[in-house]
């Protein structure tokens, strides 16, 4: 496959997933949530639409969670490629499929556990009213504890290890298998690195466009940028002032 068809390729997939995760959003938008005690509301992504088996819903979620991780990963992930001489044609531009599948794998993975992890809290969040209570008070932490996260030097190593990941595709020319465990490596070291990032995007809500577009364009910085580590910096301030004031409006409120 040429440069031009894989570009053209890569950019017909994220139209049709970013396009695909809007629909996902005005259709969940639609969905009654379950209000919960301590005044927030608990989302229908968490649960079985009437009628439809547990199996059917994480299948749902599943799914939805691909498309939006191709739509928001999608850019970075083909920079980052591209800057590593990839495109250019150093070893087989084809390898890219099967890196891109790769890493998405472990993205996709990713949304199972989230899923499962989720499910059961939101069934015992129903069940005590307490944990229900406690919820609200839990989002600033996070919040605070994912920008600290940013400073860490567990973060830096992250980062580095995705470059190095993305490096090493086509570098044994023609073999797929190769990329393919090129891909999942740099699936494994992104999910790492974005750990306090993807608890921020569940914070603010799993179908919220408004939280998708943030949480990209500060994974993609901290990609893309010729200083990563600088920019995660930058965007762990943020979250730390943004933690900071969540737990301040809670204090007050009381």
């Amino acid at each position: 496959m040429g440069r031009h068809a894989v570009i053209g390729v890569s950019a017909l997939l994220f139209a049709a997933s970013a396009a695909a995760t809007v629909a996902c959003g005005l259709s969940m938008a639609g969905m009654a949530e379950t209000p919960m005690p301590g005044g927030w509301r608990l989302s229908a992504a968490w649960m079985p639409m009437c009628g439809q088996s547990w199996a059917g819903a994480a299948l749902s979620f599943v799914g939805m969670w691909a498309v939006m991780m191709v739509a928001m990963m999608l850019p970075s992930l083909a920079a980052m490629l591209w800057r590593q001489g990839v495109w250019s044609g150093r070893g087989s531009v084809a390898e890219m499929l099967p890196a891109g599948a790769g890493y998405f794998f472990v993205w996709t993975a990713l949304g199972l556990v989230i899923f499962v992890t989720g499910a059961a809290f939101a069934q015992a969040a129903m069940q005590w009213a307490a944990l229900a209570h406690a919820v609200p008070l839990t989002a600033g932490p996070i919040v605070l504890l994912a920008g600290a996260s940013q400073f860490s030097a567990w973060k830096t190593r992250q980062l580095a290890c995705i470059g190095r990941a993305a490096a090493g595709v086509g570098a044994g020319a023609g073999h797929a298998r190769s990329a393919w465990r090129h891909g999942v490596r740099m699936g494994l070291h992104c999910c790492q690195s974005c750990a306090g990032l993807t608890a921020v995007f569940l914070v603010m809500g799993v179908m919220d466009w408004r939280a998708m577009a943030v949480v990209t364009a500060a994974i993609s910085a901290e990609r893309l940028a010729h200083d990563g580590e600088r920019i995660a910096k930058v965007i762990g301030i943020v979250l730390i002032g943004a933690g900071g004031l969540m737990i301040a409006s809670i204090a007050s409120g009381r």
